[in-house]
């Protein structure tokens, strides 16, 4: 991959926690566990940019069912990955009232990213809400954040990770694995 003198360090200090095709089994595998769970409830999957694009992207063509697709714009993280307050910069552009939305993200984390649009989607009169992410950490949430997503595909410990989706200061969300910064 070409990558910039800093990236290239980045990359370097790097470790591949999960490969391209570990990921894809784990994504397998989720696919069956929502198909099994959400295959007759005609559902609307909420993507949360931009982390979720890639997760959401590959989940896609695994799901055998009917569903449609649209996107939020939401983030705790500002520039420098640090956790702060969310901030909303688009909403879904179609009616969820009535409906079973799955909100896919890339990270559960704090929880509170997904606990915002677990609310909003209550508040637009969704008929249920499911969260799905591509990485689950395992840590402590911050109050009244989500504890536990309805569909996960792989745990990571308390490491700060970027790729598939994941970023680096932006950048690196196109590696095609799961990459941890070695200690």
């Amino acid at each position: 991959m070409q990558l910039s003198k800093r990236f290239q360090e980045v990359y370097e200090k790097s470790t591949c926690i999960y490969s391209k095709a570990e990921v894809e089994a784990a994504l397998d595998k989720m696919a069956g566990e929502m198909s099994a769970r959400l295959g007759n409830s005609d559902p609307v999957f909420l993507c949360v940019l931009l982390g979720g694009i890639v997760p959401l992207g590959n989940l896609l063509p695994r799901l055998d069912f009917q569903l449609e697709i649209n996107y939020i714009h939401v983030s705790s993280y500002g520039v420098k990955n640090e956790v702060g307050d969310l901030h909303w910069k688009a909403e879904p552009t179609i009616d969820l009232f009535g409906r079973t939305v799955v909100v896919v993200d890339d990270i559960l984390d704090t929880g509170t990213t997904l606990r915002a649009a677990i609310e909003y989607c209550k508040m637009k009169n969704a008929k249920e809400v499911y969260t799905a992410v591509l990485l689950d950490k395992r840590k402590p949430r911050r109050p009244g954040g989500v504890e536990e997503a309805d569909f996960k595909a792989l745990t990571i410990d308390d490491l700060f990770v970027f790729g598939y989706g994941l970023d680096y200061s932006e950048y690196l969300r196109n590696l095609p694995g799961i990459y941890a910064l070695k200690p």
